[in-house]
């Protein structure tokens, strides 16, 4: 079922990459600095850290209470369709590591331990829509109807929406479209609402059998949803993020620290945390610039990647436009946020070759009404003269030659011929008249 293949994609994309056990909280934040610098967020950070924007993290749930998030979630409704208690290890294990990462604001002296989101002050609104594989309901939500899962989502988005989010993070996919959720990413768009989701993590099976590229991933590939493929410590695509045309940019996403529901730290692979942590620069733009529209929101991240991170064709499937840069998207969106300047005058010669100033005099001055008229009379006048000249002139050759005018068919469609009066016709033959004798003398000739 389809519901089956959301909760698969979604575990690949963190529960199932999970590559150490939990880490001390006094060397996370060590660990995590790649991250911090690879986003380059120190210069984003001088502008803002996010203050009050909500992302919704639309995901297996979030625990509010655990140190990095305290203060930060807001609880929105589970649409699971499973009844799995908030209380249970297993629930909400995806969905808190991706908070952590958008919003996280560490924790003990000045926050300096723990993780710190990339925009810590930030909050979050958790969405359930998916469990994660041990969830105690995974089996029975696997197997929900295609059309109730997409339809989850849909309400999910539509939730997120109504309820003031600004972003939208989806680290999750679906390997069919919906209508039901386009309908629903129509109306985010129609709210300026901001949308990311992970790419997908097929790269290596789409490698393996020979296509070329990955399987879609929805909703990455839908319009309007910033597409986010992975990058490893070193810059370079890792090998499972799937390598197909709806990934727009690439945020690390290879042993990723965040903090788990358990409380401890985790390091975390997938295009999933490419996708909370590409949210994250995104609710910091929205949180100085609010007015901004989704396309300069997406112009902003796409158009500032990293330098030395951008494909040298500026796009590949792998890794879209490059490596987002925070730092970079902030002056981005500064210059898109700017009032657009003026309209100035151009003077006609500049585009049109000097303008009506340089179209030469008609040669000849036009004619007013009177002159109109008087040309229109005269030509009238004329043609009259014409026409009775040359009714007259047939007139005298037809008296001077004694030629019949032809009258109406009879009634048999043989022609009438009627000679002038005063005049008599000539006999003519059998063929000429089509008459059984031949014509007689009179005014008019007719078959009887």
């Amino acid at each position: 079922m389809l519901a089956g293949a959301v909760a698969a994609l979604a575990t690949l994309q963190g529960a199932a990459v999970v590559l150490a056990a939990p880490a001390s909280a006094d060397s996370v934040r060590t660990t995590q600095q790649w991250v911090l610098d690879a986003l380059n967020v120190q210069p984003a950070w001088a502008i803002t850290q996010g203050k009050g924007v909500e992302v919704a993290v639309i995901d297996s749930g979030v625990d509010a209470d655990v140190s990095d998030l305290v203060g930060s979630v807001r609880t929105g409704p589970d649409l699971t369709g499973v009844h799995t208690s908030t209380t249970n290890k297993y629930w909400g294990v995806h969905g808190t590591w991706m908070a952590s990462l958008i919003a996280g604001h560490g924790h003990g002296p000045d926050g300096e331990d723990g993780i710190i989101g990339i925009a810590p002050q930030s909050t979050v609104l958790s969405i359930r829509v998916i469990t994660d594989v041990h969830d105690p309901n995974f089996k029975k939500y696997e197997h929900e109807p295609a059309a109730k899962s997409q339809g989850e989502l849909a309400t999910a988005i539509r939730y997120a929406v109504s309820s003031g989010a600004s972003v939208i993070s989806m680290s999750l996919g679906y390997s069919m479209p919906s209508a039901v959720v386009r309908a629903a990413l129509q109306d985010a768009y129609q709210h300026n609402v901001f949308v990311v989701a992970s790419a997908g993590n097929s790269g290596n099976a789409a490698g393996a059998s020979g296509k070329g590229q990955a399987p879609y991933s929805f909703p990455a590939d839908y319009p309007g949803v910033l597409a986010v493929g992975a990058v490893n410590q070193a810059g370079q695509p890792a090998s499972f993020s799937s390598e197909n045309l709806s990934v727009q940019v690439a945020a690390p996403g290879y042993q990723v620290p965040a903090q788990g529901r358990d409380g401890g730290y985790w390091l975390v692979s997938g295009t999933s945390p490419a996708c909370a942590l590409t949210a994250g620069v995104a609710a910091l733009i929205k949180a100085e610039y609010p007015r901004l529209t989704d396309e300069q929101v997406s112009e902003a991240i796409t158009s500032s990647t990293t330098p030395g991170t951008r494909p040298a064709g500026r796009y590949n499937d792998l890794v879209g436009f490059g490596e987002v840069n925070a730092g970079d998207a902030m002056t981005a969106a500064a210059r898109l946020a700017r009032p657009a300047k003026p309209a100035v005058a151009m003077a006609a010669a500049g585009h049109f070759g000097g303008g009506s100033a340089a179209i030469p005099a008609a040669p000849v001055q036009p004619r007013g009404r009177q002159a109109l008229l008087l040309y229109c009379v005269l030509g009238l006048a004329s043609l009259t003269l014409i026409a009775v000249a040359v009714s007259r002139l047939f007139a005298l050759r037809d008296r001077q030659l004694g030629r019949p005018e032809i009258v109406p068919e009879a009634h048999y469609g043989v022609r009438i011929h009627a000679t002038p009066p005063g005049r008599h016709a000539a006999p003519r033959s059998r063929a000429e008249s089509g008459s059984a004798e031949p014509a007689g003398p009179g005014n008019g000739d007719a078959l009887q």
